[in-house]
């Protein structure tokens, strides 16, 4: 850019001994911004680097203040000329400084840059004038525009973000990091990462420096480190190595992301699997042995698909209480008027027992059995007339080792329970004792039926009660 001449040399005769030439080459060729104006803030001079910040070559000599097309304020509020640093420096007759200040060029682009402007006098010190030196900062507020940026983020992230030297000590430490490990920033800068590493992990982190030492990143590791009060929880990991300007690796950062939750609700669902194959295996067993039972004990067609629906309606029952409490269980006298529901008046029923959470195997044998009793009761019992009553009665026992149930049907016709073999004595005299590791006794005179089980508890009651 060739750049007019001016009477520069004569602007600088009371400040330099130089001879004009030598003194106009030298500023001219300068790698900074420089001009200068006259008393009056008319320009005299500028330089190569001056017009390129300006994008503009100004008229010596008629414009004022300063070459820009237009100047700004830091915030973007527009800045008249007369306003600018080097008009007051003039004007108030002080060097201003600390100053920052936008320039914009004919194309529409900004550029910021910080001015120092300095006094010109005579040799009797009289001012004739100002020289201004305008330093690019624009990099450099960029810089620091996207540093706070990047500081706001790292400080609200929700991510544990830390820095550290390839000696492993932290140089840097967020408040999620506090939240997480429950160690502050002061605790942990100028200490070794491995305070976060349970021991029997610190095999993991000599592998990690020697990888970000080569330049690698490191994505989404899942292991395990160890808070302040000795806590473990499952993090995923990302670590990145930091350069410096040379582009040599100096040190390292890590993003830790909590994932403990995440963890145990894989594990909880696993384990919801695991417990539903069992179940379904489970009613499978049942539901099979309801169908061999049923077919030995009948040839009639009509009888054996009547009897096998009302018995998987009976385990239907029993699962839904189970669904209903999420597979923690049922209470016994839920389950009882669950399964008499469908066949008598629940107030021909009397319960008499300690309230009682039972385990999803108890609730799905006991289940069984208790439909078995109300089918009888309401073919041939106190369900099938107007007289009669059903006593259920149950207690612990044993010091709390053993729960003993008993049920009671007295007052109504004679009473007899099927076929002297049917599926029903099956299933209380057998299929539902030994289910549930006890035994099982069914008794029965002309008005009065009773069956009686007796089970460890710790095969009844659910094991969070």
């Amino acid at each position: 850019m060739d750049i007019p001449q001016s009477n520069f040399a004569a602007s600088l005769e009371a400040l330099h001994g130089l001879d004009s030439y030598s003194r106009d080459s030298i500023i001219m060729e300068l790698p900074v911004a420089v001009y200068t104006t006259d008393k009056s803030g008319i320009l005299t001079f500028y330089n190569k680097a001056a017009a390129e910040l300006w994008g503009r070559m100004p008229e010596i000599g008629k414009e004022r203040w300063s070459g820009a097309l237009r100047l700004y304020w830091p915030d973007g509020t527009a800045m008249q000329h007369d306003e600018c640093p080097l008009a007051t420096t003039l004007r108030e007759e002080r060097e201003v400084r600390d100053v920052d200040a936008i320039a914009e060029r004919p194309d529409g682009s900004r550029i910021a840059f910080m001015p120092f402007p300095v006094l010109l006098r005579n040799k009797q010190g009289e001012i004739v004038g100002a020289l201004n030196m305008l330093r690019d900062i624009t990099e450099q507020r960029r810089d620091e525009a996207m540093a706070e940026r990047l500081a706001a983020i790292v400080e609200s992230s929700d991510d544990a973000i830390i820095s550290k030297d390839l000696s492993g000590m932290v140089t840097t430490w967020n408040k999620a990091a506090e939240r997480i490990f429950g160690y502050t920033a002061e605790d942990m800068i100028g200490r070794s990462i491995t305070t976060v590493i349970p021991p029997d992990r610190l095999y993991e982190e000599p592998g990690i420096v020697e990888r970000v030492r080569n330049g690698q990143r490191i994505d989404h590791y899942e292991t395990v480190r160890q808070r302040k009060d000795g806590t473990r929880i499952h993090v995923s990991l990302t670590v990145s190595p930091v350069k410096n300007a040379s582009g040599r690796v100096v040190g390292a950062s890590k993003i830790a992301r909590d994932i403990t939750d995440k963890k145990e609700s894989e594990e909880r669902i696993l384990m919801l699997m695991r417990e539903v194959n069992h179940r379904v295996k489970n009613q499978y067993a049942v539901i099979l042995s309801m169908i061999r039972e049923t077919s030995s004990r009948t040839t009639d067609v009509v009888e054996f698909e009547q009897q096998i629906r009302e018995r998987i309606m009976a385990l239907a029952r029993s699962h839904d209480l189970l669904v209903h409490a999420t597979w923690r269980g049922a209470t016994l006298s839920d389950l009882l008027l669950e399964q008499i529901k469908p066949f008598g008046d629940e107030n021909r029923l009397t319960m008499t027992g300690p309230s009682m959470v039972l385990q999803p195997n108890a609730v799905q044998y006991l289940g069984i059995a208790f439909h078995e009793l109300a089918t009888n009761s309401a073919k041939y019992g106190v369900f099938s007339s107007e007289t009669g009553e059903i006593n259920v009665d149950w207690f612990v026992g044993d010091e709390g080792k053993t729960f003993y149930l008993a049920w009671t049907e007295t007052g109504g016709p004679p009473v007899k329970l099927g076929r002297t073999r049917g599926f029903g004595k099956t299933v209380l005299e057998r299929i539902t004792p030994l289910s549930l590791g006890g035994e099982g006794m069914l008794e029965q005179s002309v008005n009065r039926i009773v069956w009686t089980v007796r089970a460890p508890m710790e095969n009844i009651r659910a094991a969070s009660v």
